[in-house]
């Protein structure tokens, strides 16, 4: 299910170094919308920390078009492996909508899940 997202994301991932305090591109995601659309992002690395993970540059450029409800994403590093989301990435995932929980999500080369599988105790569906 992934294998295009794959391919679209590794035509980005290609770390650039742009003057000693940046660097970009070395994850790339690609994402695709319950309508089908496909959005992609690439990371960015400051000297500061000020950097975002690339799932979050491609879910901008989603929500640029009015979208939320994520069918799959996936996310390589520059040498083509799938690389899972980190914690923030999921949690902002999570946050988009309550329909992504059935997002497939790329974990490694051989390994999807469910963003409910990534996310077993989701803090907005705890009850005390």
């Amino acid at each position: 299910m992934l294998k295009h997202l794959v391919e679209i994301a590794k035509r980005y991932a290609k770390p650039a170094t742009f003057n000693g305090y940046i660097e970009s591109g070395h994850v790339a995601a690609a994402l695709e919308t319950d309508d089908g659309n496909i959005y992609s992002g690439v990371s960015i690395d400051s000297a500061c920390s000020l950097g975002f993970c690339a799932e979050h540059a491609a879910v901008a450029d989603m929500l640029k078009e009015g979208r939320s409800v994520i069918k799959a994403i996936v996310a390589v590093d520059a040498s083509g492996c799938i690389v899972p989301p980190c914690g923030r990435c999921r949690e902002l995932l999570s946050q988009l909508s309550d329909k992504n929980k059935e997002t497939i999500v790329g974990v490694d080369d051989n390994t999807q899940v469910t963003l409910a599988e990534l996310m077993p105790y989701d803090w907005k569906t705890s009850r005390c």
